[in-house]
């Protein structure tokens, strides 16, 4: 165990997928949705496979005992990409970051109801607080302080997808019991490549050289940025590590202002405080109640910056 390097890979995987985030929103001007689906999925394929193949765990990659499991997982998980990508269209980056910190909320509330998990009246408060700083940060998007009514939508979307982000988290948590990570990790990319591809008839382009090298890039800082997030639990607990996911409102404030002189509104920035501190207790509370996700963490690939 090394909690430092553990500490360091999670922030370096935090920040690569928040570059993602931005490429995303850069590209979405010209590209449909189900095109960066498929370029992200598609081409993580490539390190994940080589790092794969470099520890000779192509065998345990394809070994599966549940492929039912892995195709509701990688249905969830796909519409969760989607969504975030589709909100990445249309608000702020850092309000896309923010909202989708609700996901850890919703997965304590989705585990206690699908899974049974006991959830003791300290994590509950802890949520029923978190979700009020989601309703503080979609006020601004919902009440016109945007002049784009694309604005509310693109809010919609981004809370969707942390719904349903935490849905793909459960069932990663059901996967668990009997997949290894590197299968979990490559099925899903394979199936989010192919959901996709299957969008191809409905209205693709063709990418000029700049896009699809921003598809490219998209793809290659999302596989890599899972290598990073999946060594992280190699060398500390997620209790440790998972905290400094939350380094991501930092980057997306920072990439946000300089790339697209964005500056959420305030009301966005203190409903995003409010859920990460509620997120961080629960990370405590579990830590105190002896719950260790490294396995389902370090297998669940974030749609975007902020979800697990």
């Amino acid at each position: 165990m090394n909690a430092l390097k553990g500490i360091a890979l999670q922030i370096g995987a935090t920040f690569l997928f928040t570059i993602m985030s931005a490429l995303v929103r850069i590209v979405s001007d010209h590209v449909p949705t189900g095109e960066i689906v498929f370029s992200r999925s598609f081409f993580a394929l490539f390190p994940l496979l080589a790092l794969l193949a470099w520890r000779g765990e192509i065998g345990a990659a394809v070994r599966t005992d549940n492929p039912l499991g892995h195709i509701a997982r990688g249905t969830i998980g796909v519409c969760a990409m989607g969504l975030s990508f589709a909100a990445l269209a249309r608000i702020p980056l850092a309000d896309a970051t923010a909202i989708g910190f609700a996901a850890p909320l919703l997965t304590v509330m989705l585990a206690a109801l699908l899974l049974r998990e006991r959830v003791q009246i300290f994590r509950w408060a802890a949520v029923i607080v978190g979700l009020g700083g989601v309703v503080v940060m979609l006020w601004p998007h919902m009440h016109g302080s945007f002049d784009t009514p694309g604005h509310m939508f693109g809010a919609l979307y981004a809370l969707m997808a942390a719904a349903f982000t935490a849905g793909a988290m459960v069932q990663v948590r059901r996967l668990t019991q009997t997949e290894t990570t590197a299968a979990i990790v490559f099925y899903f990319q394979a199936l989010a490549a192919l959901a996709g591809l299957a969008t191809a008839g409905w209205g693709w382009v063709l990418p000029s050289g700049y896009e699809g090298a921003l598809l490219l890039t998209i793809g290659f800082l999302g596989g890599v940025g899972q290598i990073l997030l999946t060594e992280s639990y190699r060398y500390a607990p997620a209790s440790v590590v998972a905290p400094f996911a939350y380094s991501g409102m930092l980057w997306s404030l920072l990439l946000g202002f300089i790339l697209f002189a964005e500056i959420p509104p305030l009301l966005v920035l203190v409903g995003g405080a409010i859920v990460i501190v509620a997120g961080l207790f629960v990370i405590w509370r579990e830590r105190q109640l002896g719950i260790d996700r490294t396995r389902e963490e370090a297998a669940t690939t974030p749609p975007a910056a902020p979800t697990p």
